[in-house]
């Protein structure tokens, strides 16, 4: 099994200056470095928005709703911080795979302990722990997909990476369902997919080495135009992602309210099927756009076009007087933010140029998917009770305009 090079490390004797390197990376490594992403997306989408609830609820009571709060801002917490820190360590070391296993096992052995917690106190320490060591396989995971796709085959990647939200959905569909586990064995069996998903990609991918992808550059000079033009454009691609983040953030929190309110009948398992049909129709739509934007080497312009489609999607919900036209809104939102998200994830790994910072930098931009968590309550607490969801619809669509208009102001070369 072929290994990524260290970052820092002279190229080996196979990577010799006169022996040209592949252009582009196998597709099964492709293939089974997106499934392994989704392992991750699996790993904590299914306990984080069904297990853990029922899990606090039957530990603190009429408690839960405070409990359940004082724990995502915990976890998120924990999550941001390890995200950085094994990030930069995998930079470090020059190897990412020793992490990658090293978290997979210990947060899948937490993962799987956190039904013997007896008590609160005991549940936010192994909530905090099982973050710490997720991050420990996630943070190296992402940061390995630039030290081997090359550019031409980063919408590609972004493209597969959109199975991961939607295969994160349905693993929770299928854990959840009551002939299939106990609530204790459920944990397991989300333990068990989760190394069924990341291992093939470990043992199987052989990826192609791509040394072009790991020659260290030196930190530009200040005086620099093209070095500060990098990074004025890792800048609006890390505030673009986390102005749409904070709307994704939003609605998966309080879309079933919204739909609600316009028709008091609408029901939890009609929100949940509706989520689940956009982020698979967003799959094949991530794909397409992904590969277009290879073949067209137009890297940003998906991105700028799906901030558009999801400011226009949000105006529709502000305005929309009946329940088809907020679902019509909704579903052009979350088709755009789907697509947007997805291959966001992989453009980010073309605008951060630097291999010896990879995976710290990348743990700095995890950060627009931890911080909209703590944003969000602010804007719907000021918003909601006074002006309506209307309100709150029109200042997301605004920053989804904002984002848009950050990446139009992106070199195309970017």
């Amino acid at each position: 099994m072929d290994t990524a090079p260290p970052a820092a490390s002279s190229l080996s004797a196979g990577d010799r200056p006169e022996a040209a390197p592949p252009a582009l990376q196998s597709t099964r490594f492709l293939y089974l470095y997106a499934l392994a992403a989704a392992g991750g997306a699996v790993a904590y989408v299914p306990f984080l928005t069904m297990l853990l609830p029922v899990r606090v609820s039957s530990l603190a009571g009429e408690e839960a709703v405070s409990v359940l709060a004082y724990t995502a801002f915990a976890g998120a917490t924990a999550a941001s911080l390890a995200n950085i820190a094994f990030g930069w360590l995998s930079d470090l070391t020059g190897d990412r795979r020793p992490w990658i296993v090293a978290g997979l096992v210990l947060s899948c052995l937490l993962l799987v302990s956190v039904r013997t917690a007896a008590s609160v106190p005991v549940l936010i320490a192994f909530i905090v722990a099982w973050q710490v060591c997720l991050n420990m396989m996630l943070a190296p995971l992402a940061a390995w997909a630039g030290d081997l796709v090359p550019d031409r085959q980063k919408g590609l990647l972004g493209g597969l990476l959109s199975f991961a939200p939607a295969l994160g959905a349905l693993s929770g569909a299928l854990v959840t369902l009551p002939a299939v586990a106990s609530a204790d064995a459920r944990l397991g069996l989300v333990a068990a997919m989760v190394v069924a998903m990341v291992l093939p990609a470990l043992v199987f991918g052989a990826p192609r080495p791509m040394p072009q992808l790991m020659i260290p550059r030196k930190p530009e000079k200040a005086v620099d135009t093209g070095g500060r033009a990098a990074r004025t454009a890792v800048a609006r691609m890390w505030l673009a992602r986390l102005l749409v983040q904070i709307a994704e953030a939003m609605l998966f929190a309080y879309l079933l309210l919204w739909f609600r309110s316009i028709e008091p009948g609408y029901s939890d398992n009609d929100t949940a099927t509706l989520f689940f049909v956009v982020l698979g129709l967003g799959v094949p739509l991530a794909l397409l756009t992904g590969r277009w934007s290879d073949r067209a080497d137009r890297p940003i312009a998906p991105l700028a076009a799906g901030a558009g489609i999801a400011a226009i999607g949000l105006l529709l919900m502000a305005l929309a007087p009946s329940l088809t036209l907020a679902i019509t809104g909704y579903v052009a939102f979350g088709l755009a933010s789907t697509v947007f998200l997805a291959l966001h994830s992989g453009q980010t790994l073309r605008v951060l140029t630097r291999p010896q910072t990879r995976g710290r930098d990348l743990g700095l931009f995890n950060l627009t998917n931890t911080v909209p968590s703590l944003i969000m309550p602010w804007f719907a607490l000021a918003l909601v009770p006074t002006f309506g969801f209307a309100a709150l619809f029109l200042l997301l669509a605004g920053l989804a305009a904002l984002a848009c208009i950050l990446l139009l102001s992106i070199s195309r070369r970017a």
